[in-house]
């Protein structure tokens, strides 16, 4: 066999002649060490290197709840790697875990995150992971520890996958639940930064694809001051700061959605009970630019808001004598609720369970 440039005979085989190179993973470690202990909460021990990361949990409930999920970023890193520029889905990974923990009435206590890459490439992965440090400090909780994987032969050169795993804790007398959620209630929003880290596919085969727009990332993205690449870029919101609010007011809070993958047409209801829908009314929503020239693209509205988020990050569910005192205090708190409709009976079984009245 023959190919390469392959070593004199009878010389030493490395794991570098295999392509993992220790010394970058070494150093990887050694640039991104500063960064993470600017995540340390108070009930955490030990320092980033152990084996496993260890923290406890904070005191003041009666009877505390851990709360975990997992996530990726998903083709967004396409858009990251094609402008080499990787310092926001660090953000993305954070805000992808953490508003999921939110909906529960949890706070996020730590983030596991876990790096693959063909070819590893210690700067690159300190962008990463100073966007990851950056998301962790808006959530207010630890970056514990995590893994970064060189993979030869499993990733093209340059490309890498990241994923992550978020914990909260709640009281169990706290939870947001289903259960909590009556008919009545009201639904308030709270806006998205842009396309979060969703239906990403879909948003660069109507703006690059030739056979679309054929539009480049440095084009001007019309009615906004973003190229459409900073705007494919925009990392996606971490609603910590509101939920925090939210947390105090006690019982006004029943139930949240977090607007992910399956957009309006299928996060509203994971909040609800079966026997009942939510009427949303849109029109008070201002729609991302990116979104608009998306649809501008032959995407219908239905497939819109099968996809993305429309504008809306977040979807509350209130109780209907506390609405007012949640929009104020939310509003105080810098945030920009907007009023979209209240929780109704299901009419069927078979009947949608959200409902678009404009």
């Amino acid at each position: 066999m023959s190919g390469g440039d392959p070593k004199a005979p009878g010389s030493a085989l490395t794991y570098a002649d295999a392509g993992v190179d220790i010394e970058a993973g070494n150093e990887a470690v050694r640039r991104i060490k500063k960064m993470v202990a600017t995540t340390r909460r108070p009930e955490q021990l030990g320092d980033l290197g152990g084996f496993a990361g260890m923290i406890g949990l904070p005191g003041g409930m009666q009877e505390p709840v851990l709360v975990g999920c997992t996530d990726g970023v998903g083709t967004k890193i396409l858009v990251a790697m094609a402008l080499d520029k990787h310092d926001t889905v660090g953000i993305d990974l954070v805000a992808m875990c953490v508003n999921d923990l939110l909906v529960t009435g949890a706070q996020a206590l730590f983030l596991l995150d876990y790096i693959a890459t063909g070819k590893l490439q210690p700067g690159q992965v300190a962008d990463i992971v100073a966007g990851v440090v950056e998301g962790c400090r808006q959530s207010r909780c630890a970056l514990l520890g995590g893994e970064t994987a060189e993979l030869p032969g499993m990733y093209a050169d340059g490309h890498y996958d990241l994923a992550a795993s978020a914990v909260g804790v709640v009281d169990k007398a706290a939870i947001w639940s289903p259960e909590r959620v009556q008919v009545g209630d009201q639904a308030i929003g709270l806006p998205s930064s842009g396309l979060h880290s969703n239906g990403f596919s879909l948003a660069r085969k109507a703006l690059l694809d030739p056979a679309y727009l054929g539009a480049g990332f440095d084009d001007a993205l019309p009615g906004s001051q973003l190229t459409i690449g900073e705007a494919l870029l925009t990392p996606t919101r971490i609603y910590e700061p509101a939920f925090a609010v939210l947390r105090g007011l006690g019982e006004a809070m029943h139930g949240a959605a977090h607007i992910t993958g399956g957009g309006l047409l299928e996060n509203p209801q994971r909040a609800l009970q079966e026997t009942q829908a939510v009427e949303l009314d849109l029109s008070a929503v201002e729609r991302p630019a990116i979104m608009q020239l998306i649809a501008a693209q032959g995407v219908e509205e239905n497939e819109m808001r099968k996809t993305f988020n429309c504008g809306l990050g977040m979807i509350l569910y209130v109780a209907p004598d506390a609405a007012d005192a949640v929009h104020t205090a939310l509003q105080e708190a810098g945030e920009t609720p907007t009023r979209l409709g209240a929780v109704v009976e299901r009419e069927r079984a078979s009947a949608p369970q959200v409902r678009f009245v404009q």
